[in-house]
């Protein structure tokens, strides 16, 4: 038995047969409010266990930082054993997660660097903002026109690569 969605969702939302436009805008507004509790840290929505939202919100932020100390071990090294509380504030620190885990390791490290914690790597960009604008040049085809692209365009074709062979699961 499916257990009636919270207030504000499912049957008020017109969710079903013949769900029309106005209908489907709040449910799209409904679960951006829930989105936005779980990773950003915004006031749960009506209708919805505070709680669980808090607890389920603090999983989300275990399972990046889990990730983000495998694919980037030398930021977990500089955060050493304040390495929950470090990335528990560098996530609140955001409004929203960087769009995948690698993003979201070397935004990390940028930040540890500007809090004093971790030195720049060579070639590496040294403030969040530069890795951040990096980012965005790269996404929006920017780079194609400096010649730079071949490069991201390389590492990200070989880490997609790498990522179908070795398999999902």
């Amino acid at each position: 038995m499916t257990p009636d969605p919270p207030a504000g969702l499912g049957r008020d939302l017109g969710v079903g047969a013949g769900v029309d436009g106005e209908a489907r805008r709040r449910l799209g507004a409904a679960q951006a409010r829930v989105v936005a509790a779980l990773v950003g840290g915004a006031e749960p929505p009506e209708g919805f266990d505070a709680e669980r939202l808090r607890v389920q919100a603090g999983s989300l932020v275990a399972k990046r930082r889990s990730v983000v100390a495998r694919l980037r071990p030398d930021a977990a090294r500089a955060a050493g054993k304040d390495l929950v509380a470090d990335f528990a504030a560098y996530a609140r620190s955001r409004t929203a997660p960087p769009p995948g885990y690698r993003a979201d390791a070397d935004d990390f490290a940028a930040w540890l660097r500007t809090q004093g914690k971790m030195p720049a790597a060579p070639g590496e960009p040294a403030q969040s903002g530069e890795l951040a604008q990096s980012r965005e040049l790269a996404q929006s085809g920017e780079l194609a026109q400096s010649g730079e692209s071949g490069a991201v365009r390389g590492s990200v074709k070989g880490a997609w690569w790498r990522w179908l062979r070795r398999g999902v699961g």
